[in-house]
């Protein structure tokens, strides 16, 4: 499901689920950072989950999360230019094979 970001939520029919997501992150050097997909059409998203074991069906359990208000979301991607949250994507492309550090692109193959 993926809904824009809009400045008041305060209407009782948004769609917007109650609670805390769980938000899949990227570990950097100071702190985490809320890792930021594409839908189906290419434009940019942020993404919860509603519960961990969704998140990590979709992501595996190797995907580093935590919990984020949807207005804290929100705040941290709205100045980035994300004006779509995806709640509980079923499908994500699977994530890249590590290379070894020092390999040149052309040594690599694809298989």
């Amino acid at each position: 499901m993926t809904e824009p970001f809009s400045g008041e939520h305060s209407d009782p029919s948004d769609r917007s689920p109650a609670g805390p997501l769980y938000v899949p992150v990227r570990p950097g050097h100071s702190g985490c950072a809320a890792r930021l997909f594409r839908t189906p059409l290419g434009d940019r998203t942020a993404v919860g989950f509603t519960s961990v074991q969704r998140l990590t069906d979709t992501l595996g359990p190797d995907q580093a999360w935590i919990r984020l208000a949807v207005p804290a979301l929100r705040a941290v991607t709205v100045p980035l230019g994300i004006t779509a949250l995806t709640v509980d994507p079923r499908f994500s492309a699977p994530a890249p094979a590590p290379v070894e550090p020092g390999t040149s692109v052309t040594a690599l193959r694809i298989a």
